[in-house]
């Protein structure tokens, strides 16, 4: 196949849209099931290179959740607390720790599960039946994978009644070293990003704490290689191998942290025992209790606990979660890891991030303030390395 006809572009109007190759040579792909859509395909292309990576770096499965080409969580394959399994409702799961892949895909997919519905799904290994069965109870646009095992395959065919968008993508394929894109009617070319993100990247640790150990070595890669593939500005937080929150796409880096932290808050918080012990109606379905669960835990539009409220979703009233209650929780959280695609301009980054446990930093480098904010790391005991690297992506 050297092309292949999108119904459209971005958007409905943008007609007529299709992918090729420029050099009019074999796409690097076979579609398996449904029709991708012109940002199914860019979200594809974006994870694909995300879990390669990281399956590279760190010799483990990996899985990364894409929505509007910017992840919202990747994780290799660790197997999972018996609390993060509720959390991410795969408690009933008899054989997940048997598939380190399916281990990855429901620590990326549980992440941030308001953000990953209706997701991409990019799996560095030939998807096996146990992350099929788990893709298969969730809402999601599509996949991306080396090959399928026959019987996963299947079950992934039976989703969206028989339009699953499915991809299998050939491993060994190599893009050409320059890269072009047109804005409007201009053509841009740069070199490809291949710059490699291994452990050598963070040697050189410029706060008093030297300490780095290899848990955080390993969480600080994903942290980066995640960062590589979102929309810049961003940061990225991860903790037990994988990204636990993702602030992609704002022009303030502490806009970045802010959003990233919350994240990772609501991600601890969904592991406390009030919200894993919350008691749901039988019928409440996955992304309605998602819903509920992050207004439980975050008083936002809807109060789910008051009265006429709490009936809708509940078999008896919850009581709430307090503000005091969330910061002795989130108070007990230590050895995150934090990852930024530049710099931290001021000190302001570091004192958010401390609120969410994080105790590992890496970034770049190179701002007038690096004392300043070297200084603030120093007070709180953190570890930071500056990478001398910039992973802007756009």
């Amino acid at each position: 196949m050297t092309e292949f006809e999108l119904k459209y572009g971005c958007n409905p109007n943008q007609k007529p849209a299709k992918i090729y190759m420029k050099d009019g040579g074999e796409l690097p792909i076979e579609i398996l099931c449904g029709r991708p859509g012109y940002i199914n395909f860019l979200d594809a292309f974006n994870s694909w290179q995300l879990v390669k990576e990281l399956k590279e770096a760190l010799g483990l499965p990996a899985v990364t959740s894409f929505k509007h080409v910017s992840p919202t969580s990747a994780a290799v394959g660790l197997p999972l607390s018996d609390t993060l399994k509720r959390a991410c409702f795969v408690d009933d799961v008899a054989d997940l720790d048997a598939s380190p892949l399916a281990c990855a895909y429901a620590r990326a997919r549980g992440t941030d599960r308001m953000c990953s519905f209706g997701d991409w799904v990019a799996l560095s290994d030939v998807c096996d039946v146990t992350t099929a069965k788990l893709i298969k109870q969730e809402v999601s646009d599509g996949i991306i994978a080396p090959g399928y095992e026959p019987e996963a395959l299947e079950i992934l065919k039976s989703k969206r009644n028989g339009n699953y968008n499915i991809v299998k993508i050939d491993p060994n394929y190599v893009p050409e070293v320059q890269e072009t894109k047109q804005v409007f009617g201009i053509t841009f070319e740069q070199g490809r990003n291949n710059f490699e993100i291994n452990r050598e990247l963070l040697s050189n640790l410029v706060t008093k704490n030297k300490d780095l150990p290899e848990s955080a070595v390993r969480d600080l890669i994903i942290s980066l290689i995640t960062l590589k593939y979102t929309q810049s500005n961003s940061v990225c937080f991860a903790v037990d191998g994988q990204a636990i929150g993702v602030g992609a796409g704002q022009q303030s880096r502490v806009h970045c942290v802010r959003l990233a932290g919350s994240k990772a808050d609501t991600w601890f918080l969904r592991q406390c025992d009030k919200v894993l012990n919350l008691p749901f109606k039988d019928d409440i379905g996955r992304p309605e209790r998602d819903n509920v669960i992050d207004g439980y835990i975050n008083q936002n539009e809807e109060d789910v606990c008051a009265e006429g409220n709490w009936q809708k979703y509940f078999k008896s009233q919850p009581s709430p979660l307090t503000e005091e209650e969330k910061r002795a929780f989130l108070d007990t959280r230590t050895g995150v890891s934090l990852g930024s695609d530049a710099f931290f301009p001021f000190p302001d980054n570091i004192e958010r991030a401390k609120k969410s446990g994080v105790s590992y930093i890496a970034e770049p480098g190179g701002s007038i303030r690096d004392d300043l904010v070297i200084a603030k790391a120093d007070d709180y005991g953190m570890t930071m390395a500056f990478t001398g690297m910039r992973l802007f992506h756009h």
